[in-house]
């Protein structure tokens, strides 16, 4: 392929000149590997982009987008609706935690969060609390590219070319602390007094001006961040004793990625709202959605019966073609135990990525559930340059990982078997040797 053929596009996230010097260019895919445009097999370390839990091109899941396609390519999603989208919400309804039992449909993990907050300011207007429009995020959090989930995140790269964003946003400290917590195994032991700042902000705004708090419960993009031990039940007893709701963003965490169908599970804490996106289809189809609890959406349901609710939506919402990939994945995760196939290659998991510790400029290993980041000592000169060099030599090797600075991120399909995994961390400690 010639480079000018590459130039009419913008990638995302992407270094696009830099890029279209080397291509990488991927054609095929099937269960745990990519093939490339000239043949190579790639094995996948990152579930696509922490999307594709049950691995790639699986049959079930293609043969229903394709069955939906000829039969019902798309419906309004406004004042109508299809069947599929009422049978998607009740299956993971049954699936969610406690009493999240609505669910609003979206196209994507950022436009879930967006809607969430959406959520949160109108229902405590609706409550009669209007005054609280406050919202709180944490630092290195990733909430997506809207304009809401980029004022609540809090990644400063992401951020500073586009202004002072949205009014009245507060952040809570990150959890990192490589003095402290480096090479944990699971959450770390320090840290859960860190949620206590929570309390500085409501002593700083008032409660009555805070409407929600969003954190992920296991931070991904930002380079794999676990959660301390107590500290999202910290988050949870400040924000019932204030009248704050939880969001929690599961976006990456959804559908078995920490051995549960989702960490509220796996950790023990219950959100007020929750997002995901992602292994909601395998990554076969764009979707989103929000799960709300009973009590939230009861309080929507108000007023006379023809009001509309809550005046928000996207042309594709509930998209046909979505669904049915959504019910075919929920189908795969159940009849193949996924979840507990993740919870239960943990152990072995662990053990494996711990065993990069020593090599040359590993300066943290940590991980939960099928989720490892692996830290190298920046380069004084040119922090973030050692992990590129790192990622393009395991690409170069046929293993993917995902790159964040300096810090490396494995997050496999729940298919991973225990040989893919020793060739996937091999092939990444072979590339920290070499790059040393």
């Amino acid at each position: 392929m010639q480079t000018n053929s590459l130039e009419s596009l913008w990638l995302p996230f992407t270094a696009n000149r830099q890029y279209q010097a080397a291509p990488r260019l991927v054609v095929a895919a099937e269960d745990m590997h990519y093939v490339t445009d000239d043949g190579r097999r790639v094995l996948d370390g990152t579930s696509g982009l922490w999307c594709v839990n049950a691995g790639h091109g699986r049959r079930p899941i293609v043969a229903a987008i394709q069955a939906q396609a000829a039969r019902l390519d798309y419906a309004p999603a406004f004042q109508m609706g299809h069947p599929l989208e009422f049978t998607l919400a009740a299956r993971l309804a049954r699936l969610l935690p406690g009493d999240l039992d609505h669910v609003f449909f979206t196209n994507s993990g950022s436009e879930a969060v967006d809607t969430a907050l959406k959520i949160a300011l109108a229902y405590h207007r609706l409550r009669g609390e209007g005054g609280r429009t406050h919202l709180i995020g944490r630092e290195r959090a990733y909430h997506g590219v809207g304009f809401g989930g980029l004022s609540v995140g809090g990644i400063g790269n992401n951020r500073k070319q586009f202004g002072p964003l949205l009014p009245g946003i507060g952040h809570l400290p990150h959890t990192h602390d490589l003095d402290r917590n480096a090479f944990s195994r699971g959450q770390p032991a320090w840290g859960a007094h860190l949620a206590d700042a929570l309390e500085r902000l409501v002593a700083t705004h008032d409660a009555s001006t805070i409407a929600a708090v969003i954190v992920e419960p296991l931070a991904g993009s930002t380079g794999v961040l676990v959660p301390p031990q107590g500290y999202l039940e910290r988050l949870r007893a400040i924000c019932d004793k204030h009248g704050i709701l939880l969001i929690f963003d599961e976006v990456i965490t959804g559908f078995g990625r920490l051995g549960a169908a989702f960490a509220a599970e796996r950790l023990g804490v219950q959100p007020d709202l929750m997002t995901m996106a992602k292994g909601l289809t395998n990554g076969a189809v764009p979707m989103g959605a929000v799960a709300v609890r009973g009590a939230i959406h009861q309080t929507f349901m108000q007023g006379p019966p023809a009001a509309i609710e809550l005046l928000h939506g996207y042309t594709y919402s509930g998209h046909p073609l979505a669904c049915a990939a959504g019910l075919a994945t929920l189908d795969v995760y159940a009849e193949e135990d996924l979840f507990a196939r993740a919870r239960g290659l943990e152990p072995l998991w662990q053990d494996a990525v711990h065993g990069l510790r020593g090599l040359p400029h590993v300066v943290d290993v940590r991980n939960l559930g099928l989720v490892a980041g692996i830290e190298l000592e920046p380069r004084p000169d040119s922090p973030g340059s050692r992990g590129y060099e790192v990622y393009l030599r395991c690409w170069d090797a046929g293993v993917l990982v995902r790159q964040t600075g300096d810090i490396i991120a494995l997050s496999p399909p729940l298919i991973v078997s225990e040989s893919q995994i020793a060739e996937m961390v091999g092939g990444l400690a072979a590339a920290i040797r070499e790059v040393a």
